[in-house]
């Protein structure tokens, strides 16, 4: 009934969101990288970290609020910051009546019923290598209606405000859509040729309006002449995709339908061959603008939309990502100098556009410099995960030394004690002005992650560790651990316990995902089990759909798998819409207001977001195998009463490919196959005795952690002695 409740095409640039009813067929139309560019903030000499620190410690709002939000001189006609733009839809009037839709995942072709005296088919192929739609419909429903409707019809009156102008219909030379000029960048136009029974259809750029309808002239006919290999290029699209990511069976159907949908959208949302994914990918509604104009949130959102890359096989899929973040490194390099006066820095700030310029005045995540941390240790698990040395020596390494320098600038060091004076966590207390404090738990896990991956790299690009990094290593707190009523907790920071239910689990980011405290350590055991219990008590009111994936990661590795699956079943019975789309915020109703029966919080308008999909998706992984201080532990988010649960080919840190199986409550068999070589460590399932086969040879070993080295290309395989 709503774009966002409809079936999902997408191939990592062009997006469908197939809805509709009645005999209305509805096909919102979205590109991820359509954006209208002007707006936004430029880093100023005023928004050095020292400067900062001053007005911040001396409370002087006025000055903090004018240099991040009273910056911007807005003309008239002109937006405050980028986005990207809604397309439109188009509407097909049927011969019939809508009965179903049958998406196959394994081929990515999507077949509609229409009830017309018998059953008819229009049937969907979305190429994953070109931007082109092909719709087909049987003769029998020919002619059909078809009705164009630009994003213009629905939020026109706000575009025109900006300056756009009205977009350009047309149908002539067999060619029908719209071309769409932009204020301050090349237009764009829909285009489409339609025949008796098919349709084809694409968005595309270019420097003139003439150039788009030559653009999609020009694939058009190539497609009629090479039809056939199209189509089956793209069948082979995805049986190559579904041979390489793992394959899981789950007791709980929910969970594997979840696994299964989850995958399908991130090959749409995240495909090598387009853009890098932003808040809802290429998945834009047509009737408002898309919330937070659909950018790059880098305090959580990006990482989380590509969370399931790694474990799930497909880490090409990172690319586009770090291709894009690589190519703005003049621009990071330039906010590193005017916040921390060096020359050898990044900085990125939480919210960008696709050219990285800064999206808003919200301070405090402008200068959350945990952002840059945190995609360096994407780059690094890249590394990890694959074994790119490459990679790891000219981009890799670079970023997150670059990070580092910056946060070398913002600690200080008192005797033998380093502290960062001025930190946050990402969106405690909003912009407000006590939104900050003395060592934030979740910068300091940054700080502390970075160090080890740059130490670690080091050994393997024979680079010598910064004696400095050693130092703070040894003087800064892993985390801001402070004594209430008794008992140690981490803190967001100094004097600041969690006050409420936040949707930010930033002062776990030492447990998940940054992995630098050690749940084998007594006294680390201790900390976080206080922790654990308070943030329980504190509920999930605040939370929005991203939070659970993340919350449920945390309540299985902390050992509470029950309530982690609990809160899979939440979030998708609460944070997803009747067609399964990903909601922000909870689908929740007033049931009891006579005058407004069933009226939704809020104002009734979805605000989709990919990353909590993507989220859910890499948490299934998380509790199958997941690896802590380098150990690698089993079917963690499963009790002992969870039955039948096997994976193949999941993908770890090390280049390994691990296979396991639990058929009743104890795991009957491991299955290692190393890519790379090295060493694999694991929290044995069979502490008492483990017999581990390595082709002909056969090895008895006993205890709760096991080493053993594997050669390249070699398979070993655990059972319980």
């Amino acid at each position: 009934p709503r774009p966002h409740t409809g079936i999902l095409m997408g191939n990592g640039l062009l997006g469908a969101m197939v809805w509709g009813g009645d005999n209305i067929l509805k096909i919102t139309l979205g590109r991820a990288d359509l954006w209208d560019h002007r707006g936004g903030i430029d880093w100023t000499e005023q928004m050095k970290y020292s400067y900062l620190q001053g007005l911040l410690q001396t409370g002087d709002e006025k000055r903090l609020r004018k240099i991040f939000e009273g910056n911007q001189t807005i003309s008239p006609g002109q937006p405050r910051r980028p986005t990207v733009l809604p397309v439109g839809r188009l509407e097909i009037c049927l011969p019939g009546h809508l009965k179903a839709g049958l998406l196959e995942t394994k081929t990515g072709h999507l077949q509609l019923l229409v009830e017309k005296r018998e059953t008819a088919r229009v049937k969907f192929d979305l190429l994953m290598t070109e931007p082109l739609l092909v719709v087909k419909w049987e003769k029998c429903l020919a002619p059909i209606k078809m009705k164009c409707l630009p994003a213009w019809h629905f939020v026109g009156q706000y575009l025109r405000s900006i300056s756009f102008e009205p977009p350009n219909m047309f149908s002539n030379s067999g060619l029908s859509g719209w071309l769409q000029k932009r204020p301050a960048d090349p237009p764009y136009g829909v285009v489409f040729q339609q025949e008796e029974n098919y349709l084809i259809l694409t968005i595309v750029t270019g420097e003139s309006p003439e150039k788009v309808v030559e653009q999609a002239t020009s694939l058009f006919t190539r497609y009629r002449k090479e039809k056939e290999k199209m189509l089956r290029d793209n069948r082979r699209w995805w049986q190559t995709y579904w041979a390489s990511v793992p394959e899981i069976s789950l007791p709980d159907k929910n969970l594997q339908f979840l696994y299964r949908y989850g995958l399908y959208k991130f090959a749409g949302l995240t495909n090598p061959w387009g853009v890098a994914a932003t808040l809802q990918g290429p998945w834009i509604e047509d009737y408002q603008m898309p919330p937070w104009s659909s950018d790059y949130h880098f305090n959580i959102n990006v990482q989380m939309c590509y969370w399931p890359a790694y474990q799930a096989n497909r880490l090409k899929h990172l690319q586009p990502l770090f291709q894009m973040v690589w190519s703005w490194r003049e621009k990071l390099r330039e906010n590193a100098r005017l916040f921390a006066g060096i020359d050898n820095g990044y900085v990125l700030p939480h919210a960008v556009d696709d050219r990285g310029k800064c999206m808003g005045g919200f301070w405090t995540g402008t200068i959350d410099h945990g952002c840059t941390a945190w995609v360096g240790k994407m780059m690094y698990d890249y590394y990890l995960y694959g074994g790119e040395k490459d990679f790891l020596r000219e981009v890799a390494y670079p970023f997150m030394a670059g990070a580092m320098k910056v946060f070398e600038v913002m600690l200080e060091k008192r005797g033998a004690s380093w502290r960062l004076p001025v930190s946050v966590s990402p969106e405690y207390r909003g912009s407000a002005m006590n939104a900050w404090g003395v060592n934030s738990s979740f910068q300091l896990a940054c700080i502390h992650w970075l160090i080890e991956a740059l130490i670690n790299s080091g050994e393997v690009l024979g680079e010598r560790p910064d004696p400095l990094w050693i130092d703070i290593q040894k003087g800064l707190p892993r985390a801001c651990v402070q004594e209430t009523n008794g008992q140690k907790k981490i803190m967001l920071w100094e004097g600041t316990d969690l006050e409420e239910s936040h949707r930010h689990h930033s002062h776990w980011a030492g447990l998940v995902p940054f992995d630098i405290i050690d749940l084998t350590d007594p006294e680390w055991k201790e900390i976080v089990n206080y922790t654990y219990d308070w943030w329980w008590r504190q509920g999930m009111g605040l939370w929005t759909g991203w939070c659970l994936p993340w919350a449920a990661m945390i309540h299985a590795r902390v050992g509470s798998p029950e309530i982690a699956l609990a809160l899979m079943a939440y979030w998708q019975h609460v944070f997803t819409n009747e067609g399964y789309g990903t909601l922000h915020d909870a689908q929740l109703y007033k049931r009891n207001l006579k005058e407004t029966p069933d009226m939704r919080i809020g104002e009734n308008k979805e605000v989709m977001q990919m990353d909590a999909g993507m989220a859910a998706t890499a948490a299934l992984f998380d509790f199958l195998i997941h690896t802590r201080r380098g150990v690698h532990y089993l079917f963690s988010g499963f009790p002992p009463a969870s039955r039948g649960i096997s994976f193949k080919n999941i993908r770890t840190p090390g280049a390994f490919l691990i296979s396991a199986k639990r058929p009743e409550n104890k795991v009957t068999q491991l299955e290692v196959f190393s890519e790379r070589g090295g060493s694999f460590r694991l929290a044995s399932p069979w502490p008492e005795r483990t017999v581990i086969t390595i082709g002909r040879k056969k090895l008895l070993l006993s205890g709760k952690q096991l080493e053993i080295y594997l050669r390249p290309g070699e398979t070993a395989l655990f059972k319980s002695g």
